[in-house]
């Protein structure tokens, strides 16, 4: 019974705790420029180029800390790198408009509603991501 309370071990490795240190940092960096952005272009472009900025931090430092031994050419890296954050784009995109247009607008919250969104977005897909890198792009 208690096997299947019990989170996969891969899950819940070191190099897990450092690919979520290291995606709060893109996510930072990801977030903090979406606000900057914010200032010159509307929400949903706003999102996208940040998501950019967000990606190559995250590309970076995730092949400098946590996935240092890979099979993969760099190329191939980069390559399933981008693939597996476009569904990563596409839930954060999908979370953060259905926050910010629906649900807030919906119970009242308007506290910096767009960038509380936008980080519960930039949120929602580490554990897809891990996966998909761990198995895809840093193998």
């Amino acid at each position: 019974m208690t096997s299947v309370l019990r989170a996969p071990r891969s899950l819940i490795s070191g190099r897990f705790f450092k690919f979520v240190a290291v995606s709060g940092v893109a996510a930072a960096a990801n977030v903090g420029s979406r606000i900057v952005l914010g200032h010159w272009m509307e929400y949903v472009p706003s999102i996208l180029i940040a998501f950019c900025i967000g990606l190559i931090t995250a590309f970076v430092l995730n092949r400098l800390l946590v996935f240092t031994e890979t099979e993969n050419p760099l190329h191939h890296q980069m390559l399933w790198f981008v693939v597996v954050n476009l569904a990563a784009v596409a839930q954060t995109l999908a979370v953060s408009l259905l926050l910010a247009r629906g649900v807030f607008p919906l119970t009242g919250f308007t506290w910096h509603a767009e960038t509380v969104a936008h980080a519960i977005g930039v949120a929602i897909p580490a554990v897809t991501s891990y996966i998909g890198h761990k198995h895809f792009t840093f193998r």
